[in-house]
């Protein structure tokens, strides 16, 4: 298998997205859910965006990262789901190959980032229990751009060395990935290439992204849990725990999806499409619900763009 990697895979010009297998009266049922989800997964997190930026009680570090999350969010969503729809209706299905390298780059990179993101929220929530009195110093404005920018940085890393060791490959046996997007699994199953090093940097990168993202998070939650237990007043406790509870929820519907996404059976590529489908599209709508919901001063500035809305009309 490995002596075919002399073809070039520069005589691959384009894929062939597979998409999701349903019946072909459905397919126009399949594009109303992916229209009417993504038109939520824009306007929920444009407005989140729209709110930190012009409302100033907004101005902390909190809701600086919750911007830059409600971003990538957007972001990685508008990377696969335009194409995907174009696709449902389409009976050609394909993709450039430069498209499709530019999708998994872009979606990788925000992936990683978004995982970044989150453990620096867990270290803010950290701070801001944990040692209140040093919080303004400590999470200072700098240090934010740092950590976003680092988290960014990751993903960057990744996603070069994701693509590199992907479109390395020689696709000789086939173009048509059994998939809606470009992904690196599907891909490399249509390589007549060795895929050895393909999985060990794909390994290696799992280990070096979500070991460190996972003990940051936990690490800070035991250390919260510890301190708002000795907290003597109910009120208090419960006031300390809602401002952690958005973020572990947000935690956990990423995990939970991508852990569903990569450890569904390769023999079940329709469940696993259904699996990419809760990650790329739900999730990043369901986010701002959590936030909105579960956050008086979200709640709050949301009602005071409604009143203002109100007045002038």
């Amino acid at each position: 298998m490995g002596d075919k990697g002399g073809d070039n895979h520069s005589e691959v010009t384009d894929f062939i997205l597979v998409g999701i297998r349903v019946r072909p009266e459905l397919h126009s049922l399949l594009f109303l859910l992916f229209l009417v989800v993504y038109g939520m997964v824009l306007l929920g997190n444009l407005s989140m965006i729209g709110i930190i930026v012009t409302d100033p009680r907004l101005n902390t570090p909190m809701y600086f990262f919750l911007g830059n999350l409600s971003i990538i969010d957007l972001s990685y969503s508008t990377v696969i789901v335009p194409k995907a729809m174009v696709n449902i209706l389409s009976q050609k299905k394909t993709i450039s190959f430069a498209g499709c390298v530019a999708q998994l780059f872009l979606y990788a990179l925000f992936m990683v980032t978004e995982a970044f993101v989150l453990a620096a929220m867990a270290y803010d929530r950290f701070i801001a229990i944990c040692n209140p009195l040093l919080y303004t110093i400590r999470m200072s404005r700098s240090l934010c751009i740092q950590l976003v920018a680092g988290s960014y940085l990751c993903g960057w890393v990744s996603s070069i060395l994701q693509i590199s060791v992907t479109f390395s490959m020689s696709f000789c046996a086939s173009r048509v990935i059994d998939h809606f997007y470009c992904d690196s699994n599907p891909i490399e199953k249509i390589s007549c290439s060795n895929i050895f090093m393909n999985k060990m940097v794909s390994f290696s990168l799992a280990v070096l992204i979500i070991l460190p993202t996972i003990v940051v998070i936990v690490v800070s939650y035991m250390y919260i849990v510890s301190a708002v237990l000795k907290i003597r007043s109910s009120e208090g406790r419960k006031k300390a725990f809602s401002t952690c509870s958005s973020h572990l929820g947000v935690v956990s519907l990423l995990y939970g999806t991508v852990s569903f996404v990569y450890l569904t059976p390769p023999s079940n590529p329709e469940l696993r499409k259904v699996a990419s489908v809760c990650y790329i599209l739900f999730t990043p709508m369901l986010n701002p619900l959590i936030y909105s919901l579960r956050n008086k001063d979200v709640k709050d500035a949301m009602k005071k763009v409604l009143w203002k809305k109100k007045v002038l009309l």
